[in-house]
């Protein structure tokens, strides 16, 4: 039954994209191509990484988000969150905010979040993750995913276990400050999905992140 409402799901935003793009013109159709296949492909990892409907639903929702799928209510939803988001974090140095179509990021960096070799949240941060749970529980309507990243060093199956304790420990906290856990999906990427070279200090401090993102719910999701 839940593989048969998976394949559904892809049906949905794929034909989605399709019957969009009808009415679009030809400047527009690749980019709508592009969001119905980012939101399938982001349901399959979702489905592959969380083995769960809930990770298939957000991974689909960030899929959707990069491709800015949702209409001008949602990108104003997006549009607000991200101000009250930069604002509640303008101060920070160990988060920063960033936006990619109606996706958008918290990074935390890892050096700062957490002791080496610790998945326990530092008391210091506890400042900002309040700030960011502050701002999610006024945005219902939008699905998180918090993931853990690591560097190069060490085993692979190490940095896996770090990053996804990490990324509980994240999620953990977002939920004792009013954060559904239900919007709320948690994956380790170990050190798989570097942002910089793993060969300096700088970049493997770079790499060392916890990384929440937030995309709207789509209207194939909320069904």
């Amino acid at each position: 039954m839940r593989k048969k409402g998976i394949a559904v799901l892809l049906c949905m935003l794929l034909l989605t994209g399709c019957a969009a793009m009808e009415s679009q013109s030809k400047t527009t159709k690749g980019a709508v191509y592009g969001t119905a296949g980012g939101a399938a492909a982001g349901a399959v990892i979702g489905q592959v990484i969380g083995h769960s409907t809930k990770g298939t639903l957000i991974g689909a929702a960030i899929g959707a988000a990069v491709g800015g799928l949702g209409g001008a209510a949602v990108g104003k939803m997006m549009d607000n969150q991200e101000k009250e988001m930069r604002g509640a974090l303008a101060t920070s140095e160990a988060a920063s905010v960033s936006r990619e179509g109606n996706l958008l990021a918290v990074t935390f960096k890892g050096d700062v979040t957490f002791d080496t070799n610790s998945a326990e949240v530092r008391p210091g941060l506890y400042s900002e993750i309040n700030r960011v749970a502050g701002v999610l529980t006024q945005y219902p309507d939008t699905l998180i995913q918090v993931e853990g990243h690591t560097d190069s060093v060490g085993s692979d199956a190490y940095n896996m276990d770090l990053s996804k304790r990490r990324a509980n420990a994240v999620k953990n906290l977002l939920v004792q400050r009013g954060v559904s856990e239900n919007r709320i999906e948690t994956i380790g990427y170990g050190k798989t999905m570097p942002v910089a070279t793993n060969t300096t200090e700088a970049g493997r401090q770079m790499n060392r992140r916890v990384e929440i993102k937030i995309a709207p719910q789509t209207q194939a999701q909320t069904k």
